[in-house]
């Protein structure tokens, strides 16, 4: 637990401040093992993911939809702090100041690496127009890899939570700046929305994929589509056998397809009065229903699968997986969305603010294919939006702890752990089920997206089954998978290196 805070500690206050800060949230898988038997464990989740303030309305983003990607009024109710502090207070050993300690001196000085001056290179413009960021500046430019960046109100912010508590963010001087700042720029977010945000923690969502147990978030994460498209890969017996042939890889995008279609269907299932709607989707006896209409030689148009609604995509995310020599894991995924959020820092307290509104839909006129904006996932007070996060665990037959994978990339997260998953089930070990080529399907648009390392034979293949291909487009199709796994007494753990990132022991 405690290797999990500490690097979530490092990446939500700093290390990956295009992605996500003390202003995001997400979803959290916890393993927690018996303390005599290693094949007895509970499988628990905290989702932190951010709600709508109590102003929020269906229509608030109505006449102008750009207010829900930047700008105060695209602010949810922040929810990553009490995650981690919810996971602490039950299974965490040691004490929160230590555990914020790195963050404060990262946050007080630190190199820029190749991944963030890429980002602020590509946003320079509103970093170099707007003053609350120019800590990420110098002579009129944006900072570049090797320089040293200082962020002093965040080094004071995280200096008071580590003495204080996670609940100096939500109450007090650092609440009363957030909530300033957020109103000052359009906001609806209110002192009694912050002080009253209640993490949610129950039993992991259950299912099975040959003979292992799966454990992931409830809805409105992609846990349940997760476990649609692998209940209809396991109707074919060959396909561990086979490995990754042409007919294979058809399967896999029609799989995919269904489970997007049946993503529209999905929202906060606590706030939704159709429960028993997506209490079916991660079931054997719905995929029974759908595994018919799946034709090995053709692929089909979109309305075919039987999608309800349009619903947004989202967008970048970081995660982690992490594993104890007891066999206690955790896969943590959290976001505030698109890099850097909504684009409002707040300059007396250093913290970036998501922008998880556009994760809402919001009521208009149809998408190209003729679909609505979903209604499930409109906001309201209090709601968590749709998300693809999905940070799962995986124990084997016996009970014993088998992996934890999760993945950044917004909506391209359940096709890559998915894929991972599929090889490792096909024998590759974590680190080249991981760096395998990759493919992604979200049914909307009409396009598979393929790395350029899939052969000839295949992509050729797929487009004589009507599959329309494009091959190559890295930005298009990357996302970034953390995994670890336990096999006897040795622990195996990959980073992707889509993002150039390392796996690491302690």
């Amino acid at each position: 637990m405690e290797g999990m805070l500490w690097t979530r500690l490092l990446l939500v206050f700093y290390a990956q401040v295009s992605y996500l800060c003390s202003g995001g949230g997400g979803f959290m898988t916890i393993r927690v093992p018996s303390k005599t038997h290693n094949t007895s464990s509970e499988v628990f989740i905290v989702d932190f993911r951010e709600t709508a303030p109590s102003g929020s309305n269906a229509t608030m983003y109505q006449h102008d939809q750009l207010a829900a990607r930047f700008g105060g009024l695209a602010v949810g109710v922040p929810g990553e702090l009490r995650g981690l502090q919810e996971a602490h207070q039950r299974w965490g050993r040691l004490s929160w100041e230590r555990l914020v300690a790195p963050s404060v001196a990262l946050a007080a000085e630190r190199k820029v690496d190749r991944e963030l001056a890429g980002r602020l290179k590509g946003v320079e413009s509103f970093i170099l127009a707007d003053p609350d960021w120019s800590d990420f500046t110098i002579d009129g430019r944006v900072l570049e890899e090797g320089e040293i960046v200082t962020r002093p109100a965040l080094a004071r912010t995280l200096q008071i939570i580590a003495t204080e508590g996670p609940d100096a963010f939500y109450e007090g001087p650092i609440a009363d700046a957030l909530i300033k700042k957020i109103q000052s720029t359009g906001g609806i977010v209110t002192h009694e929305d912050l002080s009253s945000y209640k993490v949610r923690v129950d039993r992991a969502l259950k299912g099975s994929y040959r003979g292992r147990t799966i454990y992931t978030p409830h809805a409105p994460s992609g846990g349940p589509v997760l476990l649609l498209i692998l209940n209809l890969l396991e109707h074919y017996p060959d396909f561990i056998l086979d490995g990754k042939t042409p007919i294979n890889i058809h399967r896999m995008i029609e799989a995919m397809k269904f489970g997007f279609a049946a993503r529209t269907k999905i929202s906060d299932s606590l706030t939704d009065e159709d429960v028993k709607r997506m209490a079916l989707l991660h079931t054997k006896e719905y995929s029974d229903l759908i595994f018919p209409n799946i034709t090995d030689d053709t692929t089909h148009p979109a309305a075919y699968y039987n999608a309800s609604f349009d619903v947004p995509d989202d967008h970048g995310t970081a995660h982690t997986s992490v594993v104890d020599i007891d066999g206690m894991a955790v896969a943590v995924t959290s976001t505030v969305n698109v890099p850097f959020g909504s684009r409002v820092l707040d300059p007396v307290t250093g913290v970036i603010l998501n922008d998880e509104m556009d994760d809402f839909s919001t009521p208009g006129t149809p998408n190209s294919w003729g679909l609505w904006p979903s209604p499930y996932n409109y906001p309201s007070p209090g709601k968590r939006p749709l998300s693809s996060m999905v940070p799962i665990i995986i124990e084997e037959a016996d009970g014993s702890f088998y992996c934890a994978i999760g993945a950044a990339g917004g909506s391209r997260i359940i096709g890559a752990v998915l894929q991972t998953v599929i090889g490792l089930d096909w024998g590759l070990d974590v680190s080249a089920a991981i760096e395998s080529p990759r493919l992604h399907d979200q049914l909307f648009p009409s396009i598979v997206d393929m790395d350029s390392g899939f052969s000839d034979s295949v992509i050729y293949d797929l487009i004589g089954r009507g599959h329309n291909i494009t091959v190559g487009n890295i930005n298009r199709i990357t996302s970034v998978v953390q995994a670890v796994m336990k096999k006897g007494d040795y622990i195996f753990a990959a980073s992707d290196s889509r993002k150039n990132a390392v796996a690491a022991g302690y």
